[in-house]
């Protein structure tokens, strides 16, 4: 198999490189209020429902093989 590979460094002038972190294009949301986040607890309830999820998918890929 045939395989060309680019170096892993990329080389560039200076100059180059200055412009190209110096320079930003964004556009700011002035608009964009942020909405308080919930904060709920994680319950043991949450632990069994995942454990349960888990073990039930680990059994439907035992049943195909």
């Amino acid at each position: 198999m045939n395989s060309e590979v680019m170096p892993s460094i990329v080389r560039m002038e200076p100059e180059v490189l200055k412009s190209l972190l110096t320079e930003v294009k964004e556009t700011v949301a002035s608009s964009f209020e942020m909405q308080p986040i919930e904060k709920t607890s994680f319950t043991t309830a949450n632990m069994w429902k995942i454990r349960r999820n888990v073990k039930s998918a680990s059994q439907m890929l035992r049943r195909f093989n």
